[in-house]
């Protein structure tokens, strides 16, 4: 019952609306709403300032600045391997498997398709017809910037407007399609392993999703749009773990891998922590 009634409230409510109210409060920079706003967030959630360059809770200038923090040097270590895929952001994994005919475990029992994901991308979506993908859920307390799991060339970005359900378990178990109904920006690479697809979805109350080459991309865009990369000057190429984009608050970051390209480390599990710049291909 009690999460049939979350389910419930979150078709109901005005989802964009109250996104934007919350990015509005989330860049207030006076005093006397911001500390008190950053302060309960710490308790609340259980947020490890000690890991952050700046550990005063009250030093940001609003409460977006906190929340997509720096860390401090030497804190998310990438795998001495430098062979191995890097996890892209901390968090929980969702789901992580192989792709198959095109479809991507959601929750038990529960599909979506590449092509949905990708925004109705059919000839990128053929590319992961089979292949292996990760679902990473980034919960409040985590680490809100997301990085490159191996060196890629930037080649495409699309933004799909859409919902903005929370992506929390609970969501992912009883509203079909969640992730290829939410707002997202889809950046396709191209890496030393092939082509790559990285998913940054949207969900309630985030105030914006922001990349490196092009700051923010929602909100804002009602209109879905493509900006090609491939003959940019200079090309837009980001190291492995490396930063390339962020959330302001808390979502999911989807990867996308073809046929051959990685195979997960096999100690990896749904419901696993995992943290920034730890290997996850064996």
């Amino acid at each position: 019952m009690k999460d049939s009634l979350f389910i419930l409230v979150q078709y109901l409510l005005p989802q964009q609306l109250l996104s934007r109210l919350v990015g509005v409060l989330a860049r207030c920079r006076a005093g006397w709403v911001r500390k008190p706003f950053i302060s309960w967030f710490v308790r609340r959630y259980g947020v490890d300032m000690e890991e952050a360059r700046e550990t005063d809770p009250h030093a940001y200038r609003d409460f977006i600045d906190f929340f997509t923090r720096e860390l401090r040097p030497g804190a998310r270590p990438l795998a001495q391997d430098e062979s191995a895929v890097v996890c892209p952001a901390d968090g929980a994994i969702s789901q992580l498997g192989t792709i198959d005919e095109g479809l991507l475990l959601q929750a038990k029992g529960r599909q979506f398709s590449a092509e949905q994901l990708l925004g109705g991308d059919a000839e990128r979506a053929q590319m992961y017809s089979t292949g292996n993908f990760m679902t990473v859920y980034l919960a409040p307390r985590d680490y809100h910037r997301v990085h490159m799991p191996l060196g890629g060339t930037l080649r495409q970005m699309r933004y799909v407007p859409g919902k903005l359900f929370s992506v929390n378990h609970t969501t992912a178990e009883h509203v079909p399609d969640l992730f290829a109904r939410n707002e997202r920006v889809i950046c396709h690479f191209d890496t030393e392993r092939g082509p790559m697809t990285m998913v940054l979805v949207g969900a309630m109350i985030v105030a914006g999703v922001e990349t490196v080459w092009a700051g923010e991309v929602c909100p804002g865009n009602r209109q879905a749009f493509t900006r090609d990369y491939s003959e940019h000057s200079p090309l837009i190429q980001i190291p492995r773990g490396e930063e390339m984009g962020r959330f302001k608050l808390g979502s999911t970051v989807i990867l996308l891998f073809p046929p051959d390209a990685v195979e997960f480390h096999p100690d990896l599990a749904p419901g696993d922590r995992v943290r920034m710049g730890q290997a996850i291909t064996s």
